[in-house]
């Protein structure tokens, strides 16, 4: 990594913008996917796997009008999951002759490849949380080993594209999918913070352009609603949920069959519950206890970096960090959609 910087000539007299145009890069919404909305510094610069342990409960209870001589019992089966470790690395090399031609365009050179090799490892991190740096290996988000999968078929119009699909429809398939996450992870009446991770167009669609008819949805006071729209309110009505809409574009092309793929996961489940005095769901109080369905783990919040000289005068920087893949350890919080564009 280097600041190219060549001389350029200009017409005197003349006035230069001292701004800078810069480069634009999707801020990608993926990391809203993780319960801790940022992976975990919880790794020693040399870990090479995390293990997290898994506890589940088989009981039997007998019921007889006399007591009984031979009873049942209840079994607590421990197990362990793990995942790999891998380190990131980058580097910056630079002299003083590097950042005089780079002041003469008007930015800190050391600076700017500071904040190069940040987005670099930033985005290599997005990667390795939907896509994990060994896919074969069940790593990444979208290769979540029992995650939920389905596909978006076709409306009653016949339309099975996104951008073409009725909006009415679209926002109750997304209702719907929620629905279902929240059947399958025990959480119905329990309100969760929901996320859908989508490529931009998916949103802009329903966002911008999926006005929901009004013969569909009116909003309290009169209006009509975006599918989007709907979707939030719906779902805060029904169960007092909070969802959100996150973009990434690296999800074009990685659905079923090359459609767009599409996440919706709660990041976080609430301990079921719903008496304190009788409560059929009372092993689950056992702490310490992870409400986590997804996380990824790393050895420092943002990279370290080692600075060494080089015999020339000049001046190396490493960039490095430690870090898991995307890790859905409750695979039932996640949804995959498969969607045509």
């Amino acid at each position: 990594m280097s600041g190219f910087a060549p001389s350029y000539v200009t017409v005197n007299p003349h006035f230069m913008m001292p701004e800078l145009i810069m480069q634009y890069s999707l801020a990608s919404g993926a990391f809203t996917t993780l319960a801790t909305e940022n992976p975990m510094p919880r790794l020693g610069e040399a870990d090479l796997y995390v293990y997290a342990k898994k506890v589940q409960l088989t009981t039997q209870v007998s019921a007889n009008q006399s007591t009984s001589n031979n009873l049942p019992s209840a079994s607590v089966i421990p197990s362990m999951i793990s995942t790999a470790t891998y380190r990131l690395q980058t580097r910056a090399q630079y002299d003083n002759f590097d950042e005089a031609a780079t002041g003469a365009w008007g930015y800190p050179l050391p600076e700017a490849l500071r904040l190069a090799a940040r987005q670099g490892i930033a985005q290599q991190l997005r990667n390795a949380l939907l896509y994990g740096y060994n896919p074969a290996n069940g790593e990444g988000l979208i290769n979540t080993s029992g995650a939920t999968r389905v596909n978006l078929g076709a409306d009653t119009n016949g339309n099975t594209g996104y951008s073409t699909w009725d909006s009415g429809q679209l926002a109750q398939f997304l209702l719907n999918m929620i629905g279902n996450l929240k059947t399958t992870t025990l959480q119905i009446g329990q309100p969760l913070r929901l996320v859908f991770l989508a490529p931009q167009r998916f949103i802009q669609q329903i966002s911008y352009g999926g006005i929901v008819s009004l013969t569909q949805f009116q909003r309290i006071g009169a209006g009509v609603e975006t599918a989007a729209g709907l979707v939030e309110t719906v779902a805060q009505w029904a169960g007092g949920d909070d969802v959100s809409f996150a973009a990434d574009d690296t999800l074009i092309g990685q659905g079923a069959g090359g459609t767009d793929a599409i996440l919706l996961i709660a990041p976080e489940l609430k301990i079921p519950r719903a008496n304190d005095r009788v409560n059929t769901n009372i092993f689950a109080t056992l702490t310490p206890n992870t409400t986590a369905t997804s996380l990824m783990l790393c050895d420092v919040s943002a990279p370290t970096e080692i600075p060494t000289p080089l015999p020339d005068g000049g001046i190396t920087t490493l960039y490095t960090m430690r870090s898991t893949s995307g890790w859905g350890i409750r695979p039932e919080g996640l949804t995959i959609l498969s969607a045509a564009y």
